[in-house]
């Protein structure tokens, strides 16, 4: 996923300022594509040059409102449909799983603890947006409630590895001082 098309994506709801769209993006977006102000702003021009959005309507202090244009929707369309999504593999908190056995049970144990809060914490910032979400039947809440959906599944799943490596790890231990 791009930046690009993310703000292809939310104009495609419907036409917004610059300011409407980064209000959107934080309150949506953010879990998964994160991104500044500067780099919104940024995109917005890029896609204004290469004919993906216009600016449909000004406003006092040099406020825009941009709209996606059809060049947009053909290439929001195309990425849909025929760019496959990339399968991101690499993982620092599992590269550094491979290697706990450098320390101590007790501190590879502690590393995964860490594991635990970290994800239990997004895991609430999750359950936080879920109770604000609205259930409305506008195709961002619907299927930006299903984006959550899979963010709250996969932090659960998550914890739930690291216990139970922690628990491994402590079975090991006694093992081998037994």
């Amino acid at each position: 996923m791009s930046l690009r098309h993310a703000v292809l994506g939310l104009l495609a709801q419907g036409p917004a300022s610059g300011y409407d769209l980064r209000k959107t993006f934080d309150a949506s977006l953010s879990n998964v594509w994160p991104a500044t102000q500067s780099q919104l702003y940024g995109e917005l021009g890029k896609l204004a040059d290469a004919g993906q959005v216009t600016v449909a309507a000004e406003g006092p202090r040099g406020r825009k409102e941009y709209a996606i244009t059809d060049a947009g929707m053909a290439e929001l369309r195309h990425w849909l449909t025929e760019v496959e999504p990339e399968r991101v593999r690499r993982s620092d908190m599992l590269l550094r799983v491979f290697f706990l056995g450098v320390l101590d049970p007790e501190d590879a144990q502690g590393y995964l603890r860490r594991q635990v809060q970290a994800v239990t914490a997004q895991h609430e910032r999750f359950r936080a947006l879920a109770d604000v979400v609205d259930e409305g039947d506008d195709s961002l809440s619907v299927y930006g409630r299903i984006a959550l959906e899979w963010g709250l599944r996969f932090t659960e799943t998550q914890r739930e590895w690291a216990r139970w490596a922690q628990e491994r790890i402590a079975r090991e231990a006694t093992a081998a001082k037994g």
